[in-house]
């Protein structure tokens, strides 16, 4: 286990809950030809991605505190 603060950890665990709803929106979206929706969802998808991935580089440059 790497040194983690709970704000990391709140950041990686809704993301990853956060991706499944936003890819059956761009599913959804890409099936009733709602191009706006898949759009916004694969945006959203993108930035939940980046915040995931700053939050575990994050969590691997600290070398004191709560182990997550």
């Amino acid at each position: 286990m790497v040194p983690a603060t709970p704000r990391d950890v709140v950041h990686i665990r809704v993301g990853s809950y956060l991706l499944v709803f936003l890819f059956a929106f761009t599913v959804l979206g890409i099936l009733t030809r709602a191009w706006v929706l898949a759009g916004i969802a694969v945006l959203m998808a993108v930035v939940t991605v980046v915040d995931m991935i700053l939050a575990v580089k994050k969590q691997k440059r600290r070398h004191n505190g709560e182990a997550g």
